[in-house]
């Protein structure tokens, strides 16, 4: 099993504003990635799920690719 980057790192928060880590746990189509596939965590992915809803809604992501 993969150790969650984020636990790693230490880091408090997931920044919605930081648009090019969000795109690293975002598909080519604009889904958020399986954690099974990134290695986060439970705790984690929620936070990145928050942040990356949070970016689409401001415009620092996209909401669909195509």
């Amino acid at each position: 099993m993969k150790q969650c980057s984020f636990c790693s790192q230490n880091s408090k928060e997931i920044d919605y504003k930081n648009a090019d880590l969000l795109k690293r746990y975002v598909s080519s189509q604009a889904k958020i990635i399986d954690p099974r596939h990134t290695g986060v965590c439970a705790k984690h992915q929620r936070a990145l799920a928050r942040a990356i809803k949070r970016a689409r809604v401001m415009g620092f992501l996209p909401f669909v690719k195509g």
